[in-house]
């Protein structure tokens, strides 16, 4: 009876239909769910921050349109990382609402450089900004998602990647459209040789190297 009771305390999780769901994470999964959390509420507090000095208001409502996105998503993986489980509310699909059309090509502009005080902060600036942290999020919720062993929070996270391009890519293409993010391209020849670098490989089957005796 002792060696029984000991050995059920050396190894707590070995019937896997008893684990508590909410302690269905592994150590690498729970410190970078951590800092996609964190790094989600850096993102939200940036959109608070920023919005009372956005002059455009296609670009105010792309902030406000975003932030609430950001802000169910955000709950729903809190959700399922505290639970184990299904979320209440599942992962949504984002959807601009502008095209997809990029304006390609240089036009003379001023060098950039750093700010100096906050009263200097622009519609280009902002939406910069926010370009960026999409770009960061998207990163650190792929490296999080594999290391995730909890099938709910890695489907989430793996999920709300799409969404961090698709409000980056609205983004990038508002500053296109207002010439602060322009677009160059090669030289026609040089794009076609790039173009033309790489021909399909051949879908042939693995050959079989096993030999039977």
């Amino acid at each position: 009876m002792q060696n029984q009771q000991h050995q059920g305390q050396m190894h707590p999780n070995m019937h896997t239909g008893m684990v508590n769901q909410q302690m269905n994470h592994g150590g690498h999964e729970v410190f970078d769910v951590h800092e996609v959390l964190s790094g989600t509420i850096g993102v939200l507090n940036q959109y608070t921050l920023l919005r009372p000095h956005v002059k455009d208001q296609e670009l105010m409502n792309i902030l406000d349109r975003q932030h609430q996105f950001i802000t169910q998503e955000y709950n729903t993986t809190v959700d399922c990382f505290k639970t184990g489980k299904d979320p209440a509310v599942p992962t949504q699909t984002y959807n601009m609402t502008q095209g997809n059309d990029f304006v390609y090509g240089m036009k003379p502009s001023q060098p950039k450089k750093p700010l100096t005080a906050a009263s200097e902060l622009s519609d280009e600036c902002i939406s910069g900004l926010l370009l960026g942290a999409h770009k960061t999020m998207a990163g650190s919720k792929s490296m999080a998602a594999c290391e995730v062993t909890n099938p709910v929070v890695r489907r989430v996270l793996a999920d709300s990647i799409p969404n961090c391009i698709e409000m980056a890519y609205e983004l990038s293409i508002y500053q296109n459209k207002h010439q602060y993010y322009q677009v160059p391209q090669l030289a026609q020849q040089d794009m076609q040789q790039l173009l033309n670098a790489y021909a399909p490989a051949q879908m042939n089957t693995m050959p079989n190297n096993n030999t039977t005796h």
